[in-house]
């Protein structure tokens, strides 16, 4: 059962980004890993429509959902899928009795250790913008009441994704959305970057830019940008790391 304390927080959280110019990557971020924590899933992914209608990797919890939602792209199949163009949720789906439903997917996602699948649609009135996946290591179920509590959840994603006073037509979404991954592939790359300089793992690095840009009070895709273009802009967080 997920607390009501910490959903409150959550709910909080959420609200106070939902300002003008906010920064949309690093609430997605946040929503995705929140959701994640507490739900009874173990880890959470985010896909979200592009300007032509296709879905795109914007946020996970963990470097593997970040491949096991790629991976889902590649293939075209998988919850994810299933949920955005139905727009319905996809609830405790059984992985391992999942072969005949996604033959690429369902092997892929046992492989990297996962059990069950849950999927909830980004959707504003009957328009369907993206996808929230949730994976767990064992085949427990998603009880009802929590189900209800991870859909309100991504359901504020699609508003915040919707919050700003500009947005009048589809025109202005799909601007808005197309900004928003061209911010994912900066801070991707950005987070390759320090990973380098730093000699640590994508998620590690990761976390060292979302922490510099809170400390900063920066948004992150401003800081990804100067870890790329001009990386003596951030000294604190882009020379190496002393032994």
């Amino acid at each position: 059962m997920i607390s009501t304390e910490r959903l409150a927080e959550i709910f909080v959280d959420a609200a106070d980004t939902l300002v003008d110019d906010f920064d949309v990557i690093e609430f997605l971020e946040t929503l995705t890993n929140n959701t994640a924590k507490v739900s009874s899933a173990n880890s959470a992914g985010l896909l979200l429509t592009n300007p032509q209608g296709q879905l795109q990797y914007v946020a996970s919890s963990s470097e593997s959902i970040k491949l096991l939602e790629l991976f889902q792209l590649q293939y075209r199949e998988g919850p994810c899928l299933d949920c955005f163009h139905s727009g319905e949720a996809v609830v405790n789906a059984d992985l391992g009795d999942a072969e005949d439903r996604w033959p690429n997917f369902a092997p892929r996602a046992v492989a990297a250790g996962f059990r069950s699948v849950h999927a909830f649609p980004l959707r504003h009135q009957r328009k369907v913008i993206g996808a929230m996946n949730l994976f767990s290591t064992d085949t427990g179920g998603l009880e009802a009441q929590d189900a209800r509590v991870v859909q309100s959840l991504a359901d504020i994603a699609t508003i915040a994704l919707l919050q700003e006073r500009t947005i009048r037509s589809g025109e202005i979404l799909a601007e808005q959305l197309q900004k928003a991954l061209n911010s994912r592939i900066m801070i991707e790359q950005a987070k390759g970057a320090l990973a380098r300089i730093h000699g640590v793992d994508v998620n590690l690095a990761f976390e060292l830019m979302r922490r510099y840009a809170r400390t900063n009070h920066l948004r992150l895709v401003e800081v990804a940008q100067g870890v790329l273009d001009d990386p003596d802009k951030h000294p604190e967080l882009t020379r190496p790391s002393k032994g």
